[in-house]
Parts: C-alpha cells; sequence; structure tokens
C-alpha cells in the first residue's frame, strides 16, 4: 500500500500550482480596478462616442459603470442571468422600439465598447454645479432596475445628468429637435408642401373644403414657423 501521508503530499502539491494562477488572476483583477479607481473618481460621467449618437453612465468604482440602456428581455424574463449578458443589437433596437430599457452596471470595457471614454466633460456645459461623488453614484445605484424608455424625452443621457446634476435634460435631444426643425420647417419645405397640395387638387378636380382647407393650412402653417 502507498502510505497515506505521500498521497497528502502528492496532493498538496498538484493543488499548489492551481492555486498560485487563481492568485495571480485575483491580484491581476485587482490591480486593473485599482488602475481604474486611480484614473476615475466615484461619481464621474463617462461619455462614449457612438456612429450616430453618444452613451453615457456614471462611474461606481471598482471598475463598474451604471448606465441606461435599451433592451426588450426584461419584458419577457425574469433570468438575471441572461439579462446580464451583454446587451446585443438586436435587444438594443427592439427596446427603443417598445419603449424599454434597463438601468444597469457593468465593467468599463464593455461599456466603452473599444471606444474612446470622455470623462466629466459635461461639467463644462451644463449651468448646474455638479453634485457630490457619493451622492451621484448613490443616484445611479437607487434606479437600477427596468425602467421606461423615451428616446427624446428618457434616455442615457437623461440619466446620468439627473444623477450628476439632478436636472433631466439632455442636450442630445435638444439638437436633433433644432436639426429636425431646420429640415422641416423651412421656406423651402413650405413652397413645396402648397406646390404639392395645388397639384393634388389639380389631379383629384375637387374644391371641396375638406381637400382645400389642408392644402392652405398646412403650408401657412410651416410658412409661419419657419
Amino acid at each position: 500500500m502507498f502510505p497515506l501521508h505521500l498521497l497528502s503530499l502528492l496532493f498538496l502539491a498538484a493543488q499548489r500550482p492551481q492555486e498560485k494562477e487563481k492568485g495571480r488572476a485575483s491580484e491581476q483583477g485587482s490591480e486593473e480596478e485599482t488602475e481604474g479607481d486611480l484614473l476615475l473618481q466615484r461619481g464621474d460621467l463617462l461619455e462614449v462616442p457612438r456612429t450616430l449618437f453618444t452613451h453615457f453612465g456614471i462611474y461606481l468604482g471598482g471598475g463598474h459603470v451604471a448606465h441606461l440602456i435599451p433592451d426588450i428581455l426584461p419584458m419577457f424574463s425574469k433570468d438575471q442571468g441572461k439579462i446580464g449578458q451583454m446587451v446585443t443589437n438586436v435587444r438594443l433596437v427592439l427596446g427603443v422600439l417598445v419603449k424599454c430599457a434597463s438601468v444597469r452596471v457593468d465593467r468599463v470595457e464593455d461599456f466603452a465598447y473599444g471606444s474612446q471614454i470622455l470623462v466629466n466633460r459635461m461639467d463644462q456645459v451644463c449651468s448646474r454645479p455638479p453634485l457630490g461623488g457619493e451622492e451621484v453614484a448613490q443616484r445611479a445605484e437607487n434606479l437600477r432596475g427596468s425602467v421606461r424608455y423615451s428616446l427624446l424625452w428618457y434616455n442615457c443621457e437623461h440619466y446620468v445628468m439627473y444623477c450628476r446634476y439632478g436636472t433631466l435634460v439632455s442636450f442630445q435631444t435638444f439638437q436633433f429637435c433644432k436639426t429636425l426643425r431646420k429640415m422641416l420647417l423651412s421656406r423651402r419645405v413650405a413652397k413645396v408642401t402648397a406646390l404639392v397640395g395645388a397639384s393634388l387638387l389639380l389631379y383629384f378636380r375637387t374644391v371641396s373644403a375638406c381637400a382645400v382647407l389642408p392644402a392652405i393650412t398646412l403650408p401657412f402653417i410651416i410658412w409661419m414657423a419657419s
């Protein structure tokens, strides 16, 4: 029989490399979090430029960010494991369409998704002074969970602006509406609308009030608003 004490020694020797690898991985993870905490402060407002928009989040410390993101999955599942996985483009787009989102916590690298992170740039834009970092982070944490989403009235920027400055405002939304107004409420659009209305009246050969009134009123409203 092989001595029991020798078997125990062999087992312990085999376990030590695994424990060392786990220790190294744990030390590496804690080093990354410490490095993140040196560069970022709890309560910082983070911005990540995307192709068509900018995504926002609040840094909570320990290499984690709270952010609001459209997601349809919480409407159909309570499985936090599935919900906690990276939000795919399909989940995001469907979330926008059905106006469903969630405030979730992800790691900084997952939040950034390979893009450059801008820190507290809104401090130079917003007229209100930022709240204390701890209060900002607590607000961000308290709002975790499913929320109603609106592309114009409650998006990720509204969320971080409320957390850091105590106001629900989105500069992206303002700029979008301003651009849309320039595109639609212009004298050129008013002239085109009037021309299309007159052409339709002539084509259908109708002079009823139900047809004439919109053909006159709509171009007039656009003209006055331009």
